[in-house]
Parts: C-alpha cells; structure tokens; sequence
C-alpha cells in the first residue's frame, strides 16, 4: 500500500482545517510542509504553556524516556510525585490525581463531588449529586463534560444528556442562590470563560461564591484547565480573587504540550476508596517527568511577573487597535485575552492571517465576533508586536475593502 507523507483523507472528519500539514514547531512559530512559517498565537489552544518544543520539554522527554515510560499506576513513581509535591505545595490543595486530558480531569471532578455527596447526605436516602455550572461553560468532550457544559447546542448532539448540572449566569449570584436545593452538592466554574469568548468571573462575584458555598456546606470546583499554570499571569486562575475552592482541574498548559492534566483537592474532599478512579496512562512517568520540567520553569521568580507585564502591555495594544479601527473592546487575563470585533468578521481575519506571506499568522475566532489570543507564557515582546501589526494591516485591509 502506497503511502503520500502528507496525506490527510484517512483522519476522521471532526472539523474543518485548512489544506496544509504542519512538520516542525519552535517557540512561537511553526513551519508547513510547504516551508512556510507562522506566528503562532493559538499554540494549541493555550496548551504550549512554554511554545513550541522547549528545551526544557526534549530534554525531560529524553532523559525520562531512558529510566521509564509507564511501570503501571499500580505503583508509585518519582517524577508524579514530584510533581505533585510541587503542585500541592504552591497551592492551597492537600491531593492530586493525574489524568491525560482536561475533560478526564473534570470528568474526576464531578465523580469526587458526587461521591463527597454520598458521603453528606441531606438525609438517609438522598444523595446529593447536583453540581451548579454556567451557561457558556466548557468543561470537555466526555458526555458528563458536555453535560456540565453550557455550550449553546450541546444539549442535543448526543442526548439524552447526563443529568444533574443545572445552569446559573456567570457572574450573577442570585441566579447560583435559585439554583440551589437539597440535592445540589457542588458549584463549577471557569475563572475565564475561553470558549465562550475569554469571559471572565469577575473577583467580586468569586468571592461571593466561595462564602456562599461555604455557609451551605457546598464544594467550589474551579476548571483551570485553561486559566491553570501561569496563564492569567497568576499560578492559578483561582488566587487572583484571593479565594481557595475545594477542588481544582488542570491541563493544557501544565504538559506544556504532552498529555497531562490534573485533578486536585483539598484533603477532607479527597475521599475516593479503592476502585473509585484510575486509568492505565495516568500518572505515568513520561508526562509527569515533564510536567515537573515545566512548572519548574513558571516558579522561577521573574516568570510569573512577566507573563502580567506582557499580559498588561497587549491589552493596552489591543486597545490602541480598538481606537484605530473603530473596535468595540477587549478583556481578559494575563495572556488569555479577546479582541471584541463589532462584527462578524472574526472567521475572515483568521484566513486572511494565515493566507499572509511570507509569514503566516495563526489566530482562534471562537465567535464571529471577536478573536482570541493564546500566546506562549514565554513570548517576547517584539513577537506580540509583529502580531499587532499583522492584525492592524488586516483590520485597515477589510475597512478599506
């Protein structure tokens, strides 16, 4: 059987992509099977936490890939719990349990909540198993992921849903308050709405919430899996309101690119027994061998500061552009940011970026209206310069078009 190097027909149909293969990735960029580069300020959806190939990434791979890949979850080994030491250490959770995906990380998340709810019964034979989410929410792929989601639509590609997760307006309180009944056991949220357009919790409403899951015995679970890990220019998503949730998700950013995400709780949540949770790949040595390698780089002292500053200095641009082109605004946190459009121009920006020579521009339009940025913790600023001005030559472009 013949076999053409960049012959895409035999990968399943899940979305539209456009015609071409990537082959190599550094830092900010990638190169096509063409040999075109591209700026690259999607990264993976905020996965490539540090870009693309990372030094420190090859060499944990390589290095790790010499002692051991996987000697089964059966057993401990050292780089998880090295990892997790670190994790728990600059957090305020006591457990961790690693997955490979975010969603498998929810996923665990509302099995903990639905087994703590076992546990604290309201009386003898009801469980409390609701766990209150968001409209717009995305939680995962899974089917109880898409439950817990509030993507518009969700509710009907693989019906019937699971049930149990309610849906409050992010940032309303009074909506969480209706919500609540004897059954309920936990509240969900992201503390940045990605998907639904970089929205984010404001820090007065997490407050709220965490006093008002407190004071009716409820868990707070925050999905980090994209605010996780340095990208709102705090470790965590969470400690920008100063608060501490029951239990926490991570992913995307903590592989830095690998499979690896994370489920952690606080030590009175943690109450899986025997058999409640597993999977044959989780925790193994490979993943957690880089994960490690990779917070070792966020914890270094001017890491963090800088992912605020850039963080700070491209939402002052994209405000610039906003006056410029007559654009409505922006919002965000730290380096997950979104550019409000006006108008539905968001999917003909994205073309028009990537179509551009000699160098490419890749950009996420998670609505028509607006784009959304997802650079590399560790991008420089001449790099969010250049996207700038891309950006504003594509803007002057379809105005004058």
């Amino acid at each position: 059987m013949e076999f053409k190097q960049f012959d895409t027909d035999k990968l399943m149909y899940v979305t539209n992509r456009p015609p071409l293969v990537f082959t190599e990735g550094s830092g900010m960029y990638m190169t096509d099977n063409n040999g075109k580069r591209y700026l690259d300020f999607l990264q993976g959806w905020a996965v490539n936490s540090l870009g693309h190939s990372p030094q420190c990434i090859v060499d944990a791979l390589v290095v790790q890939s010499k002692k051991m890949i996987n000697p089964s979850p059966a057993f401990f080994n050292q780089p998880a719990s090295e990892l997790a030491v670190m994790l728990t250490a600059n957090s305020c959770f006591d457990r961790v349990f690693f997955t490979n995906s975010g969603a498998e990380a929810n996923e665990g998340a509302i099995k903990l909540a639905r087994k703590w709810g076992q546990i604290h019964r309201n009386s003898a034979d009801e469980s409390r198993y609701e766990i209150i989410t968001f409209n717009h929410s995305f939680h995962g792929r899974t089917l109880a992921t898409m439950s817990a989601s509030g993507k518009p639509g969700w509710d009907t590609i693989f019906a019937p849903q699971v049930p149990g997760f309610p849906k409050a307006e992010l940032n309303d309180l009074g909506s969480v308050e209706a919500l609540i009944n004897s059954r309920t056991v936990a509240v969900m949220l992201e503390p940045v709405q990605g998907e639904a357009g970089v929205i984010p919790a404001t820090h007065e409403f997490m407050q709220a919430l965490r006093q008002l899951t407190k004071k009716l015995g409820l868990l707070l679970i925050v999905d980090e899996v994209q605010t996780g890990c340095g990208r709102t220019g705090e470790l965590f998503g969470y400690q920008l309101s100063g608060i501490e949730p029951d239990i926490m998700t991570l992913g995307k950013g903590i592989g830095g690119g690998v499979p690896l995400a994370a489920l952690l709780a606080r030590e009175e949540v943690a109450c899986f027994q025997a058999g409640d949770q597993g999977g044959t790949y989780n925790g193994n040595p490979l993943m957690t061998a880089v994960g490690a390698a990779v917070m070792k780089e966020l914890l270094k002292p001017d890491f963090l500061p800088s992912v605020k500053e850039k963080g700070a200095y491209l939402s002052a641009e994209l405000l610039k552009l906003c006056k410029k082109h007559g654009l409505q605004g922006e919002r965000g946190e730290g380096l997950l940011r979104a550019l409000e459009l006006g108008s539905d121009i968001g999917p003909k920006i994205v073309d028009l970026a990537r179509e551009r020579n000699p160098v490419g521009l890749l950009l996420n339009s998670p609505r028509p209206n607006l784009l959304r940025f997802m650079p590399a913790l560790n991008v420089s600023k001449d790099e969010l310069d250049q996207m700038l001005t891309i950006l504003s030559d594509i803007l002057t472009q379809l105005h004058h078009g």
